[in-house]
């Protein structure tokens, strides 16, 4: 199979959790542990930085990334999901994996013929993992998908577990309230293995530190970075908690200069192709792309905006079927205007629907019939001195980031 084929094979073959919801979701890490063992265990051959949490792990983790990088070393870096090319999730110093190798990687897979059939998530993980050990990276930063303890990226064993914050999203999953998802996240913890928590609600940080206990894991709180170059408040917190990382790296005996940690948050977008995080697209009108989609998340967004200056707010806005609609929709400011999409997946919400719920909150706006024509017109309709926001969808964000790179 050619490149395109196998991508084909991949998402049409595979349940993958993004795209389907539920379906695809496995309770156990059975079937990782099994193709990782017939792989010969690949996550064995490098050390690496596990992360969780419910928003600014793939954020953190590129923050992390990028100072290692700038350091010298050969960094792996596994995230999910991706905006609009597969190889996102797999990268080393910034550069996505070869076509070549993830085709060859399916040929591979099939030509075993394991009773196995493992979902999309589950494959492309130790895909990764397969890569960063032919690659001999000197270190890998793993990003979850989903959760902790069940995830299939739990079966490595890292020097140092990263929970960014916890906040109520994928209840359906991981519980109903705060102190269930943070057991859940919490599941990533390993025995006498540092930990590194961020800023977040005290009744999760009470479950983590009694797993932590548990395990005897020294927890290492992510304290406040003062004067951080950016205008977004979650990457405030992000940059910190990355920065706590690093100084336990160091007091693991990683030698890593603070001139690195200071290039490394300064050139984050350049050495790890870092997107769709806060990430700003035009000047005049103001375009920001944000893939916040939850109410932690928003929240963290409108803080951030009070720091910009403009005229009139633009907001493009889809969401998908599983989420908390309400939660993001009751924090959105009313005196924006509204841009209704719906992402191309089958999860996406309706845009018909979504502004039905909007309107009970007392926000204003129309209908799109795509997620382009939504951004279209809403940057027809801005002046200069506007803003433009993509938020409420990973996958929104990533219609918009497909088709300006086709424009360039």
């Amino acid at each position: 199979m050619d490149y395109s084929q196998t991508l084909e094979w991949l998402y049409q073959q595979l349940p993958m959790y993004q795209r389907e919801g539920k379906a695809a979701y496995k309770a156990n890490l059975k079937t990782s542990i099994a193709l990782a063992e017939a792989l010969g265990n690949p996550q064995n051959d490098f050390p690496s930085v596990h992360i969780a949490g419910t928003n600014g792990k793939g954020s953190t983790a590129h923050y992390i990334a990028s100072i290692l990088q700038e350091n010298g070393f050969k960094v792996g870096l596994h995230c999910s999901p991706h905006y609009f090319d597969f190889r996102e999730r797999i990268k080393i110093n910034g550069m996505m994996v070869e076509k070549a190798f993830v085709s060859q990687f399916v040929e591979d897979y099939k030509a075993m013929k394991l009773a196995l059939a493992p979902s999309f998530f589950e494959l492309t993980v130790l895909m990764a993992f397969a890569y960063f050990k032919q690659q001999e990276v000197d270190i890998a930063i793993i990003e979850t998908g989903m959760g902790g303890r069940l995830d299939t990226t739990n079966i490595i064993q890292p020097l140092v577990s990263v929970i960014t914050n916890i906040g109520l999203d994928h209840t359906q999953f991981l519980g109903e309230d705060i102190e269930a998802i943070a057991i859940e996240k919490a599941g990533i913890i390993k025995s006498e293995t540092p930990v590194v928590v961020g800023e977040m609600d005290v009744n999760a940080l009470e479950m983590i530190y009694a797993v932590a206990e548990e395990k005897d894991a020294e927890i290492h709180m992510s304290p406040a970075l003062e004067e951080v170059n950016t205008k977004s408040i979650f990457q405030q917190e992000n940059i910190a908690t990355a920065v706590s990382t690093i100084n336990t790296l160091q007091d693991l005996n990683w030698n890593i200069s603070e001139k690195s940690i200071v290039d490394g948050i300064s050139n984050v977008c350049k050495n790890t192709s870092f997107i769709g995080r806060w990430q700003q697209v035009n000047e005049k009108p103001i375009v920001i792309l944000d893939s916040a989609h939850n109410g932690h998340g928003i929240m963290a967004m409108i803080e951030s905006l009070e720091k910009y200056e403009y005229d009139t707010l633009r907001i493009v806005i889809g969401m998908v079927e599983d989420k908390d609609s309400g939660a993001v929709l009751s924090e959105l400011p009313k005196d924006a205007v509204y841009y209704y999409c719906k992402a191309e997946i089958p999860r996406g919400r309706s845009a018909h629907s979504l502004k039905e719920e909007a309107e009970y909150y007392s926000l204003k706006g129309s209908i799109y019939p795509s997620v382009e024509k939504a951004y279209g017109f809403a940057i027809k309709d801005a002046i200069p001195k506007d803003m433009v926001l993509v938020i409420g969808s990973i996958f929104v964000v990533g219609e918009v980031l497909s088709f300006l790179s086709d424009k360039k």
